[in-house]
């Protein structure tokens, strides 16, 4: 019996979220939000907390400063039940942290890299990150010390016996380059959202991305937002209808259908299930404000996941 269920290596943060904010942002004018959350940010963690709250034995390798940034991230996914073990403070370097700017019309999303883009492959143990069923790997754009490696990293997890999924975010440099097309050729489970789906493929037609993806990877899943989600297995392909709820934040929707899945999935469910669920837990988080609030508080958590009849491991 492995360890863990799923090993992640990744970032650690903190978002802080701001809301209320007007629509314009002029310069040298003081504007003021309405509110504002401190919460646990970057996707590598957000899908670790949220896959170790749905029931899941997750082990996390990061870098961290030694600061109450890094502190607080740290005690937050400790909480959550993810082993952390092997994670890394580094004394004189400054935590990672993103701001959101959270608006009507859309929002602006401003990262300050710190110790993200500093973890590295000689950071790893790879005996740990072994020591399970699969491995997750998200941000790659962001992870520009770790990503030359990524393809000697996938390699020697397949040889153990690790099934790997991945799940790029957001190209900061809009490029989409980096030997991401070789990467993919380890990958069994590609999780973008519409938008990355196109631009990994190099091609504005979604159909045509899709096509192209699945000749890459066994099995591409892909974020549609309000429209729900869908996966391409070979010639099969599955549409799964979101979740309607009152939307209080999107931050971090993406990574909590991320860890849904990725749970259904490590217990072999059907693939209609593993898009339900994926559902279901991007639903919950965008109930509370931040990517694992809703996953925090245990009664509500597993009230919602039982009201949508998946009941939690």
């Amino acid at each position: 019996m492995p360890r863990f269920d799923v090993t992640v290596a990744g970032e650690l943060n903190l978002d802080l979220i701001l809301y209320g904010l007007p629509d314009e942002l002029p310069p040298e004018r003081e504007l003021m939000a309405e509110r504002m959350m401190l919460t646990l940010g970057s996707s590598s963690a957000i899908v670790a907390h949220n896959l170790a709250a749905l029931g899941s034995r997750v082990g996390f390798i990061s870098k961290i400063g030694d600061d109450p940034l890094g502190q607080i991230a740290l005690e937050r996914i400790s909480a959550g039940g993810v082993d952390v073990s092997n994670l890394r403070r580094v004394i004189g370097a400054q935590t990672g942290v993103t701001v959101i700017l959270q608006r009507d019309a859309g929002r602006n999303i401003l990262t300050y890299s710190g110790t993200i883009s500093e973890l590295g492959f000689e950071d790893l143990d790879l005996e740990y990150l072994a020591s399970s069923r699969h491995f997750h790997l998200a941000s790659y754009f962001l992870q520009s010390h770790l990503r030359p490696r990524v393809p000697e990293l996938f390699r020697y997890l397949k040889a153990r016996g690790l099934t790997i999924s991945l799940d790029t975010n957001d190209d900061p440099e809009d490029r989409w380059e980096g030997g991401l097309k070789d990467v993919l050729r380890y990958v069994d489970v590609f999780l973008p959202n519409e938008r990355e789906a196109r631009r990994v493929a190099g091609t504005d037609d979604f159909d045509s991305a899709l096509a192209i993806l699945a000749q890459i990877v066994p099995l591409v899943v892909v974020k549609l937002g309000a429209a729900g989600a869908m996966a391409r297995r070979g010639a099969e392909t599955v549409t799964s209808r979101p979740v309607k709820v009152t939307a209080v934040d999107p931050v971090g929707a993406g990574d909590s259908f991320d860890a849904g899945f990725l749970h259904e999935f490590l217990r072999d469910s059907s693939l209609e299930r593993c898009l339900a669920s994926g559902n279901v837990a991007g639903a919950l988080s965008t109930t509370r404000a931040g990517g694992t609030e809703a996953f925090r508080d245990g009664e509500y958590r597993e009230n919602f996941l039982k009201e949508h009849r998946l009941a939690p491991a």
